[in-house]
């Protein structure tokens, strides 16, 4: 079944909505709520095609649960190169690798574009999160856009009534509960660049500190503590004037300098103070899986690649040829920042590769923790692609594996049983693209045991995605 996971990465332009969908196996009862997912669902206009993985249109997908029973709908997100590429029949705006050629001062005009209602709505396809009442979709450009968790119809860009300013964040902002606030950067690229870090609500963002830097890098997240901020610096920079004016897509503006090493910025969460530097061996990482601190250091655990190869990896025509599955290896690393040292360096934790990693969140993000949950390549077929789902003991280095050939999943997200203090009890909802059937199912796994509970069947393909959130009560 190798390489059969390339009819994942087609279009599907269809938007259904099912009141029920048929599920083998028990769903538990108590799982009473809505898990929303995001994701590219359209890799071409007209008869242009989008470049990169990461460039296809957001399309939202929302599984609702109610005693045991799942309903399914899908809906593509109302963004400007949605809505004006179908009408030209063609790429109007540019994507991470994909650029539709226009002038130069359109080029410049887009990078500079504010937070305001005549900016356009972007591509927000990467994740999701909830401010207060409101969901949101977002993407690494700093202009996240509402829409009704319910109808999954686009409402518009959340407009906050503030000045902070920048032209590159992430898209996995998180969440301080003694803050009852998100926290987020920004980089904003001018002479003198910077990083910027903020608390947000829905109305507001407030500056918590703000780090000079001559050439930014790219960091898709980065890490928290009860008291601190994590940015870690790969050597994949970033030149302001060469993006400007260099006529490319903003990845192609990217240079990859492994003789700078990678750098750990720690910032304090209370003042926005410097509170230690650290550096380390080159390497480069999408995603963080946690950080916390022990003993007065700082444990900061990563998805990393020795490299960033990944990202020239997931051009769509690198994926749809015939040696596609074969990604670079990411490796579960701990990085221990211990004050009084300049340099720090890593501890494997798991033999198995892991991507898009979840944990507990509500419970142990910022703190000491035990499990985290992934997709991974399986150890026979180290070709083909993610196809594997991994829950890791951080304890005990140990590791659970749910397969079944010819199945990708996709994230794994966590969603905690009610009434229980246990770090591992509860489930774990994945999508699944069948190759054989040529379709996708909602996988349900028994979070401690890692077996199958439950499929519910979806009756077309869902595109491989990215990421999601599950919500209590929006069902």
């Amino acid at each position: 079944m190798a390489n059969h996971y390339r009819g994942a990465l087609q279009t599907q332009d269809q938007e259904i909505s099912l009141d029920h969908l048929p599920v083998a196996g028990q769903i538990p009862h108590w799982l009473s709520g809505t898990l929303l997912r995001n994701g590219p669902g359209k890799f071409e206009q007209g008869g242009q095609k989008y470049r990169h993985w990461f460039d296809g249109m957001a399309m939202l997908h929302r599984f609702a649960f109610h005693k045991g029973e799942v309903s399914y709908t899908n809906r593509f997100l109302r963004s400007s190169a949605y809505t004006k590429g179908r009408e030209e029949g063609k790429i109007c705006y540019s994507e991470f690798a994909t650029d539709p050629c226009r002038s130069l001062f359109k080029r410049v005009a887009s990078l500079f574009e504010t937070n305001d209602h005549l900016a356009p709505v972007p591509n927000a396809g990467v994740n999701l999160a909830r401010l207060d009442d409101a969901f949101i979709a977002m993407t690494e450009t700093p202009i996240p856009v509402q829409f009704d968790a319910q109808t999954l119809e686009t409402i518009g860009v959340i407009d906050f009534q503030d000045k902070l300013a920048g032209h590159m964040t992430t898209a996995h902002p998180h969440f301080d509960p003694a803050m009852q606030a998100g926290i987020n950067y920004m980089a904003n690229f001018s002479a003198k660049s910077t990083y910027n870090v903020f608390a947000f609500t829905k109305q507001q963002r407030r500056l918590i500190g703000s780090l000079p830097v001559r050439e930014p890098a790219y960091m898709h997240s980065f890490g928290m503590t009860r008291n601190y901020i994590i940015l870690v610096e790969f050597p994949l920079v970033i030149e302001p004037l060469k993006l400007m004016l260099s006529g490319k897509p903003f990845y192609e503006n990217m240079l990859w300098k492994p003789e700078r090493g990678a750098r750990f910025l720690v910032m304090s969460k209370h003042d926005g103070s410097l509170a230690g530097t650290y550096e380390s061996e080159a390497f480069f990482a999408f995603h963080h899986i946690n950080a916390f601190e022990q003993d007065g250091d700082i444990l900061v655990d990563l998805a990393a690649f020795p490299d960033a190869r990944i990202l020239d990896q997931l051009y769509m025509d690198n994926l749809l040829g015939p040696k596609g599955g074969a990604l670079s290896q990411s490796s579960y690393r701990r990085y221990r920042l211990s004050p009084g040292q300049t340099k720090t360096s890593y501890e494997q934790l798991s033999a198995e590769t892991i991507e898009l990693p979840r944990i507990n969140y509500e419970r142990n993000n910022g703190i000491e923790y035990r499990f985290a949950y992934g997709v991974s390549q399986h150890g026979k077929q180290r070709d083909d692609f993610l196809d594997q789902l991994v829950k890791v003991d951080c304890t005990e280095r140990s590791t659970k594996i749910w397969y079944a050939e010819g199945c990708y999943p996709g994230e794994p997200v966590f969603v905690a049983a009610p009434d229980t203090s246990d770090e591992d009890e509860g489930v774990v909802l994945s999508v699944i693209f069948d190759a054989q059937r040529e379709s996708s199912f909602l996988l349900v796994l028994d979070a401690r045991s890692f077996t199958e509970l439950a499929r519910a069947e979806v009756p077309q393909h869902i595109p491989l995605g990215f990421h999601g959130i599950y919500t209590h009560g929006v069902n």
